[in-house]
């Protein structure tokens, strides 16, 4: 196991990170990750694509749910690792962030180049005409059609801004439609059983491509939709460096591994590259 004083080393190495984020980046903005420190589920899996779309139950299941884990979810802020994440980009070490997480706190904390490999959970879209519209104007229309009990209700939230809900009858919640044709509504974000879409996929590959190193931040890498990439700095004999409190699936592959929270790690690294630079300068 490597300590900071090595990651360092091996980010000041590397001038064109590819980096991969996940679940753990977001934990200390107070949002859960799906898995434990072994990559096992410790929550409920995330919502499947065909039940969603198939299933009219099941829609009003996970509106009625993220009616109520919207609350936090979206009001979450940038922590320590978003901003440290940032930081290196201005110092021009971060050539592509890919992350898997759907909350846009990368963005926030400003970073530019990032690539939601997994959507936004920001954006809603219609799964028929493909208009986007903001979430939040959805959680208005999801307040204004129900009852004011389920704003009363509080559970545990999930990674995508689910709430785990047990035991209460969806039956009864009205969940909106589009505005324009009337279709399905779902979260900008891909659910399990539905594809990346291509160009974003292929986006990525192109970044890692011209990458000299990857950076792999809060992920256990379990999904194949990150892993891949993995897989392709292997073949393109690309280091590979990780910061995470558990296993991930990639740590055969591992140049080195740093097992601290992301948090305290990106801020002191970040301000170790900007007091290296100063004494450059």
């Amino acid at each position: 196991m490597a300590d900071l004083s090595d990651l360092h080393a091996f980010i000041k190495r590397h001038q064109r990170l590819f980096v991969i984020t996940g679940a753990g980046c977001s934990t200390d903005s107070g949002i859960p990750c799906y898995r434990d420190t072994a990559g096992n589920w410790k929550r409920p899996a995330p919502m499947d694509f065909r039940l969603f779309m198939d299933n009219p139950k099941q829609r009003a299941r996970y509106w009625a749910r993220s009616m109520v884990g919207w609350r936090r979810f979206g009001s979450a802020r940038p922590n320590a690792a978003h901003y440290g994440l940032a930081m290196l980009e201005q110092k021009g070490r971060i050539s592509l962030l890919l992350t898997q997480n759907v909350d846009g706190l990368h963005q926030a904390a400003g970073s530019q180049r990032v690539l939601d490999l997994h959507g936004r959970l920001d954006r809603v879209r219609c799964m028929k005409c493909s208009h986007v519209q903001p979430r939040a104007s959805i959680q208005e229309e999801l307040e204004a059609l129900n009852d004011t009990e389920w704003l009363n209700l509080d559970a545990m939230d999930a990674p995508d801004g689910d709430a785990d809900l047990e035991c209460v009858d969806f039956s009864a919640f009205a969940v909106p439609s589009c505005p324009h044709c009337g279709g399905i509504l779902k979260p900008d974000v891909v659910f399990y059983g539905e594809n990346v879409p291509r160009t974003r996929v292929d986006e990525a590959y192109g970044q890692l491509e011209k990458a000299d190193a990857v950076l792999v931040v809060g992920s256990s890498l379990m999904v194949y939709s990150s892993y891949r990439y993995i897989k392709a700095a292997v073949d393109l004999h690309v280091p590979i460096a990780a910061v995470n409190l558990g296993r991930t699936r990639a740590d055969a592959h591992l140049a080195l591994k740093v097992r601290q929270p992301c948090g305290p790690t990106l801020e002191i690294l970040a301000a170790r590259d900007c007091r290296a630079g100063a004494k450059a300068a």
